[in-house]
């Protein structure tokens, strides 16, 4: 018996990066999946977003496992696509059990400058909210919301330096942050119901966002067209571990425990998988 099974579990952004991972380490486990992605590109956002090839991988990957997979193309920013792939899934699995909130961008350095800012906003925070809302009529005690934040959220953002300067990079900070409350005050309201609601805080993860151009620049602005080898050693300055970045994986064995029974009392959770990063910004406090 696998720690999820007879589960299914609907997830967002999960053509590629870490929602692939996790679609497939839950169905490693025993869960039927519902596989959600955009599959097409943004203006704002200076990386290639995951394509339907992608998405089709993903569907092989879960196949591979033995467990039963229904994909869909749909925006996290538009309430009746998400809701539309979610009935989908219900048609072919009757129930879910597990939403993992894992489609995001980071609209870094993007223009129109207040257009990237919307774009961040609407897909990470409204796109949050979107996936957990449409699932919540469907939802029975024992199921678990998990949504994706950032180390980013919990971050001092009061100290800025050139205000305006990038409201695609700050729009994703504070879409994180209002993630973490957004997602504390439903845990409240949903646990008498024997429903759990967490979330989690990735530091530096490699995939397509971390290894892209705009990210490379955030990091060294110091130089006029930094590349990966430039950029790398500076991704540790977020954790206090010697380490740059995580994996997919690390998320994806953290999504696995708050997506099971193991995890049957812990809810309203904030959840660092940062390598020590918080330890660098913030003392000890209860």
């Amino acid at each position: 018996m696998g720690r999820v099974q007879g589960k299914v579990a609907f997830i967002t952004g999960a053509a590629r990066g870490q929602g692939r991972s996790h679609a497939v380490r839950l169905a490693e486990e025993g869960a039927d999946i519902i596989a959600v992605d955009i599959c097409r590109n943004y203006d704002t956002v200076g990386y290639p977003m995951a394509t339907p090839e992608d998405l089709e991988e993903t569907k092989n990957f879960v196949k591979k496992t033995g467990q039963r997979i229904v994909t869909a193309q749909a925006d996290v920013r538009n309430e009746a696509e998400l809701r539309a792939a979610l009935e989908a899934g219900l048609a072919e699995f009757g129930k879910v059990d597990i939403v993992v909130a894992q489609a995001g961008v980071a609209a870094m350095k993007g223009q129109p400058a207040m257009q990237a800012w919307t774009d961040g906003i609407n897909t990470n925070f409204v796109g949050t909210i979107n996936a957990i809302q449409v699932a919540l009529p469907h939802l029975q005690e024992g199921a678990s919301i998990i949504a994706t934040a950032s180390a980013a959220a919990l971050m001092d953002a009061h100290n800025k330096p050139n205000p305006g300067g990038d409201p695609g990079g700050m729009g994703y900070m504070i879409s994180k942050r209002l993630i973490s409350e957004y997602v504390h005050a439903l845990a409240t309201e949903l646990a008498v119901r024997g429903i759990r609601a967490n979330v989690i805080h990735p530091t530096n993860c490699n995939t397509d966002m971390l290894q892209s151009e705009p990210m490379y620049r955030s990091f060294r602005p110091d130089l006029p067209n930094p590349t990966r080898a430039d950029a790398e050693p500076v991704f540790g300055v977020q954790q206090a571990m010697k380490v740059n970045y995580i994996e997919p994986e690390d998320i994806s064995n953290a999504v696995l425990w708050l997506a099971s029974d193991e995890s049957r009392y812990v809810t309203g959770m904030q959840l660092r998988v940062d390598a020590g990063g918080y330890l660098k910004w913030y003392d000890y406090h209860v």
